[in-house]
């Protein structure tokens, strides 16, 4: 780890303050954490699997609220770079799966409410999360994760926040570097048996970068309805507007000479993104007795995606996706007991479906300037079939399993099959993947757990849209991923106000795919053996005075085999060796006030297959903080953040495999954010 000395001084100095503050004292006890991993609330303490819980505070407090790379880098076992340009979606991938994703998140299936914003190929879209309302987000890594359907190296699930039981009304106001502006509203409450959230944003950015530019508008809204005694019925809608300009990669030459510029060829063909996504999703929840719980969710959208592409020079292509999609799930949990020890399933059905229509059109200077010269039609649906349970064996013993069906078919229809040649066909996959874990209680407060369990990666439509870089297609000779993978840890509460958590694993998968080439048309292919192993470690401790400490470190080997056609022992490019974060944070009830210390480092990475370019390690700290008062019945917040504190010069994330050794998006020096919230309760 490279560190300037000089910064770590004033970085130890500014830490030091937290200690030293003549604060009264006053000791925390840790809360334990519940989360619904296993389709059933559970102390996180008992479940043999990693999973952490990120609250409400960390989502909301100093942040800018507009990626989940913001809330998700302090999880192990998760990457989650901010591209620092709002035309792509975040990088965000678990233990390695989704590390070379281009376009959206995939390898990590994402939820809201049970609702998903994973289509049924795997592809995730992150975007769509209003982060105004979401209360507290859980990320579970390993082999349990592919109870959630193909494409789970990772899962994560995020819960709007609990409504109040009186009215209440907020604004918020935010301004930053290089011309941020960001406003919201929000009214939320409980009148006559409905609970409501309603929330509506504007984002305005001039971006870091030339050509970075982007404005984004955001509502949401929930209602929950108690039709009786027992059955509650939540709506969740969900709706975005988006224009952001895309400044696209540099190469290590364009690094040399500015981190501020874009890409020549993005600038000259303006390339940029318009997008909009609306989302409706119910979800049904009915006791019908003490041991049986009936629970339905069911979703439909509506995507338009229009992505201006340079493809050399002024030349580029206008790439437009129009998405329908809709999809249900049906499950039932049941408690009982077996052997007079008690036990919980749940089975369920889930059921996806996705129609896109894509075109390419020619373009000049981001103009459309031809006919279209792709006209097809993507469909994928996904019918899947789950059983998952819990049985305590005795005081000490926790036995857990599961078991996934899933089918899933794709089909590619070409209106235009005399441009690049005849693009229709379909595919399908067909998989059973079983998981087993036991948890043993060596002490009330110490915990031991392992599983194993298969995982299934099916390649995205994205993935088999081209055969080669010439735009001819479907490539249906992509077979999917398959892994065996084995997790054991330990989970200890080393006192009331300290717990640690460990996590090894053992990931082998064959036929990994991989990025063939990323130019004008981007190219995928099956690479054979893969292998990633590594630990997670994290620990939080509450001492006196109102001061925590919170680390956690990730340590992930991600590596081709012998079996590819790969250099053995080769990074998987996108894969960090070593990260680290750590936090040390104060607060001071009396007036309000409360600031932490961040400090983020992430190590080497290779950005393409044959390891033959990298970007170096890095080291950047954050200082966030904030007051907050009451009057009667308004509370009044005003927050800053500053990022980058000793202004890094650094790159943020990586294209992995650009065919043009665009792999660089660097990230801003040291930049700002402030802001003040106003809430009143009624």
């Amino acid at each position: 780890m490279k560190m300037n000395t000089n910064k770590t001084t004033l970085a130890l100095m500014i830490a030091s303050c937290f200690v030293t503050s003549a604060i009264a004292q006053e000791t925390k006890t840790l809360s334990s954490v519940v989360v619904t991993a296993t389709r059933v609330e559970q102390d996180s303490f008992d479940l043999p699997m990693a999973i952490d819980k990120v609250e409400r505070s960390t989502i909301e407090d100093s942040q800018l609220r507009m990626t989940l790379s913001e809330s998700l880098a302090r999880v192990p076992g998760i990457t989650a770079q901010n591209r620092n340009q709002m035309a792509q979606d975040p990088q965000i991938s678990s233990r390695g799966f989704g590390a070379r994703s281009a376009f959206g998140v995939r390898g990590v299936r994402i939820y809201v409410d049970g609702i998903p914003l994973s289509m049924p190929d795997g592809i995730g879209n992150p975007g769509s999360v209003d982060l105004d309302t979401i209360g507290n987000i859980e990320v579970m890594r390993g082999p349990f994760s592919a109870m959630y359907g193909n494409s789970s190296g990772g899962v994560i699930q995020m819960f709007t926040r609990p409504t109040p039981k009186t009215p209440e009304v907020s604004g918020d106001v935010l301004f930053g570097s290089f011309g941020t502006r960001r406003e919201s509203v929000q009214a939320a409450g409980t009148r006559q048996g409905v609970d409501y959230l309603l929330n509506f944003s504007n984002f305005e950015s001039d971006g870091y970068r030339a050509q970075s530019a982007n404005e984004k508008r955001q509502a949401t809204a929930k209602l929950g309805v108690k039709l009786s005694d027992d059955t509650k019925l939540t709506t969740l809608i969900n709706w975005f507007d988006q224009y952001a300009l895309d400044p696209g990669g540099l190469t290590a030459a364009n690094l040399n000479t500015s981190y501020k510029m874009a890409s020549a060829n993005n600038v000259a063909a303006n390339a940029r993104v318009i997008r909009s996504n609306t989302q409706i999703g119910f979800n049904l929840e009915k006791v019908l007795d003490s041991q049986n719980t009936l629970n339905a969710i069911t979703y439909i959208g509506q995507r338009d995606n229009s992505q201006f592409l340079s493809t050399g020079g002024a030349a580029g292509r206008d790439s437009v996706i129009a998405r329908d999609f809709y999809g249900a799930e049906l499950r039932m949990t049941h408690r009982g007991t077996i052997l007079a020890r008690p036990y919980t399933a749940t089975a369920g059905i889930n059921f996806g479906f996705m129609n896109d229509a894509r075109s390419d059109l020619p373009a000049t200077a981001g103009v459309v300037s031809g006919s279209a010269t792709r006209d097809e039609t993507q469909k994928a649906y996904n019918i899947d079939q789950y059983v998952q349970g819990l049985w305590s064996a005795n005081e000490r013993w926790d036995i857990h399993a599961g078991v996934r069906h899933t089918r899933l078919k794709q089909r590619v229809t070409d209106h235009l099959p005399t441009t690049n040649g005849n693009g229709t066909g379909s595919t399908s996959f067909d998989k059973t993947i079983p998981v087993v874990g036991a948890v043993f209680k060596a002490t009330p407060v110490l915990n031991f757990y392992a599983n194993v369990g298969k995982g299934f990666e099916t390649p995205t439509m994205i993935e088999i849209s081209y055969s080669d870089t010439t735009g001819n297609g479907p490539n249906l000779t992509l077979k999917p991923a398959t892994s065996t993978n084995i997790e054991v840890g330990s989970k200890w509460y080393a006192s009331d106000n300290t717990r640690a958590n460990i996590a090894l694993f053992n990931i082998n998968t064959e036929n990994e795919i991989v990025t063939q080439s990323s130019g004008t048309y981007a190219t995928y292919r099956n690479a054979g053996k893969t292998t990633r192993q590594g630990a997670e470690i994290s620990a939080e401790t509450l001492l006196d005075n109102n001061v925590s400490l919170f680390a956690a470190y990730t340590y992930l080997d991600a590596t081709f085999d012998s079996g590819s056609s790969y250099s053995p022992g080769s990074s998987i490019p996108g894969t960090y060796r070593s990260q680290f974060f750590a936090e040390a944070a104060l607060k001071h009830q009396p007036i309000g006030f409360q600031t932490a210390l961040e400090m983020r480092y992430n190590s080497k990475v290779y950005v393409n297959d044959a390891n033959s370019a990298s970007v170096d390690d890095y080291t950047i700290f954050s200082l966030r903080g904030q007051f907050r008062q009451r009057y009667n019945d308004w509370t009044l917040t005003e927050y800053a953040r500053i990022d980058n504190l000793f202004d890094e010069k650094y790159v943020g994330s990586v294209r992995v495999n650009d065919v043009n050794s665009r792999f660089y998006e660097p990230a801003p020096g040291r930049n700002w954010i402030m802001g003040v919230k106003a809430s009143l309760n009624f």
